[in-house]
């Protein structure tokens, strides 16, 4: 059957994960993977008439968009901001579609990138539902949160800590192919993850993701104009979103996330099912997000998500691959980077670019992003040039 395509992904480039970043700005490292994902495309700046930025840039609270565009001497003909925690960066390639098919622009450059300084950590001050019925009962901070949605799937379903376990141990295996990754070279076991520190119960050490500094970015245009670059366009065949709370004592439910509605809108979209796809390349903050990923994704029966991820092969040779790169549990969150890095390896494994670690006739991805706890997300689905 034919398949649609909405837009290409042309261009792509990363920062690798780093767990401090010193001496250099967000604007910086902004330039830095921009350049490389417009020379990637085979493409010069001014060529680029349409610029997505996430809401994070250090050196200016306001009017981000022209400041980046300004800093990378771009003129965009459209401009926006994707604030979408960890969901920005899928949430920026279905805005870029948009706004290419209304007529906004032609060729569209979505950027993130996030430095990392422990000395320096903005603490919000503003009231908001989080900070009235959360915060002031020792509910802060996203290690509660998620600690909060695992204790309640394991006392749902029976989920187990052993069975959790194995979603960092799978992903550290995968990144042992990915010479970037922060935990290359650092294979763990279950034994391992069940006894590194508790974080938060029941999530552990090894469970919970690596915050880093680093960069993302990648290069839209049209399906139409996407045969004109160097490397092997990647279409977006479908695309979810939805957004259902902030805080999580406001959230409907914690077991079942906002990805359910959304994946199910991005497979109608793209006119496929769970058995069409051929990778995931999906958020994994914590070791809970993967399982429940599963569930809402299709792969597994509501509460069978511990049992998945635990007998489920997630490496590069095994039906289904999960995360090649080894995801953000392996290969680190480079803050709302971390993010786009999911949309980065599903372009680089539809376009046979994946060196080292290449999954096999991989032509259909689904790929998701997670903002706040489980409450924004996105889902698209990826095809490659052969679909």
């Amino acid at each position: 059957m034919t398949r649609p395509k909405k837009c290409a992904v042309v261009g792509i480039a990363e920062l690798p994960p780093q767990r401090v970043t010193p001496g250099i700005t967000t604007l910086e490292m902004i330039a830095k993977v921009s350049r490389r994902a417009v020379f990637d495309a085979g493409l010069q700046p001014t060529q680029v008439d349409g610029l997505i930025c996430g809401p994070q840039v250090g050196e200016t609270p306001q009017h981000v968009p022209a400041t980046i565009a300004e800093y990378l001497g771009l003129q965009p003909r459209f401009a926006d901001v994707v604030d979408l925690g960890g969901a920005s960066g899928a949430g920026m390639l279905w805005r870029a579609a948009a706004a290419i098919n209304a007529g906004m622009c032609d060729t569209v450059l979505c950027v993130l990138g996030n430095t990392r300084d422990p000395q320096r950590v903005p603490r919000s001050t503003n009231r908001n539902p989080i900070r009235e019925f959360d915060v002031p009962y020792g509910a802060s901070g996203a290690n509660q949160a998620y600690a909060m949605i695992a204790q309640q799937h394991m006392a749902q379903f029976g989920t187990t800590a052993e069975q959790l376990a194995h979603v960092a141990v799978k992903e550290r295996q995968n990144a042992q192919l990915n010479p970037e990754a922060v935990f290359h070279g650092k294979s763990i076991t279950v034994n391992d993850v069940l006894e590194s520190p508790m974080v938060m119960a029941p999530l552990r050490l090894f469970e919970v993701v690596m915050p880093c500094g680093g960069g993302a970015a990648c290069v839209v245009t049209s399906a139409e104009r996407a045969q004109d670059y160097p490397h092997p366009p990647v279409f977006l065949m479908g695309a979810g979103e939805k957004v259902t709370h902030r805080a999580l004592s406001q959230a409907p439910r914690l077991t079942t996330s906002p990805l359910a509605p959304a994946i199910a809108h991005a497979y109608a979209a793209a006119g496929v099912g769970p058995s069409d796809i051929d990778f995931l390349s999906i958020y994994d903050c914590y070791s809970i997000v993967v399982a429940i990923t599963a569930e809402d994704a299709g792969f597994c029966g509501k509460g069978e998500g511990g049992q998945w991820v635990a007998e489920h092969n997630f490496s590069i040779h095994s039906s289904l691959p999960v995360n090649p790169q080894g995801g953000q549990l392996a290969c680190g969150q480079a803050d709302l980077a971390g993010g786009m890095s999911h949309l980065i390896e599903a372009v680089r494994q539809l376009r046979r670019d994946a060196c080292g670690r290449q999954i096999d006739n991989a032509d259909i991805a689904l790929v998701t992003g997670n903002g706040a706890t489980m409450s924004e997300e996105v889902a698209l689905v990826l095809g490659g040039a052969r679909i």
